[in-house]
């Protein structure tokens, strides 16, 4: 399997429907899907579930580095079962949000044939060629495939996609994530944790100047030990 880096790790709807309908209810423990082991943590469904939202996605090492000091990323390459679950995941998505590396990494899944030599190569590629791409960069005059340069702000980027789709959207590369952060754009954060400590990198979170409350949403093991963690944003009680 190619190693598809953490640019692979980015995900879509909010649980993918695929198997969504068989996780357990409030109370009820552990269930294993096809050897994998789930929990939900959400109370309830509501109704705001069913907007739209703009997710933050990656592979991520034990102590929250998404590329090493060398920006070597080869210990995020998922498995069979994991690579499966972000075809399905990004098979729900309508839009994707980017910077210049991360665009130019994935940019063979749409021009390079090689990549569909296998039948998971060739699934991704498909669901992967099918969503339009927002490219964030001061260097590039140009894009390929299904995407064009960013003309306006994050913030404005971020709602147009929104509104373009019905689908969730997703924002890739630490920087780019970094000032949706800053603006509070962010619904959700989710992370492929690996078990790996680099000790230094590329962090998968900017610093923040104020404590920012999340709600435990899901979390997912893989056979790997891969740990599939969601979180959405604290709402007051009173939202």
């Amino acid at each position: 399997m190619q190693d598809l880096g953490p640019t692979m790790s980015f995900v879509s709807r909010s649980v993918t429907r695929l198997w969504q309908s068989s996780l357990q209810k409030e109370g009820e423990p552990d269930v294993k899907l096809n050897g994998e082991l789930h929990r939900d943590h959400r109370p309830s469904l509501r109704c705001d579930e069913l907007e739209a939202m703009l997710i933050y996605s990656m592979s991520v090492s034990v102590d929250g580095f998404i590329a090493d000091r060398e920006g070597a990323f080869g210990w995020t390459a998922p498995n069979e079962e994991q690579f499966r679950f972000h075809i399905a995941q990004t098979r729900e998505l309508g839009g994707y949000l980017c910077g210049r590396r991360i665009y130019e990494t994935m940019l063979p899944w749409e021009t390079d044939p090689s990549m569909r030599d296998n039948e998971l190569g060739a699934a991704f590629a498909d669901v992967w060629c099918a969503i339009p791409k927002v490219v964030f960069s001061r260097a590039l005059d140009s894009v390929q495939g299904n995407a064009r340069l960013a003309g306006a702000s994050v913030a404005e980027e971020a709602a147009a996609a929104l509104d373009a789709t019905d689908e969730d959207v997703s924002i890739g590369g630490a920087g780019l994530a970094a000032a949706a952060i800053e603006l509070g754009l962010l619904d959700e954060l989710r992370m492929f944790r690996n078990p790996v400590v680099v000790g230094g990198g590329t962090p998968f979170l900017p610093p923040v100047t104020e404590d920012v409350r999340l709600d435990l949403v899901e979390t997912r093991t893989f056979g790997s030990r891969v740990i599939y963690e969601r979180y959405g944003r604290a709402r007051d009680e009173s939202d």
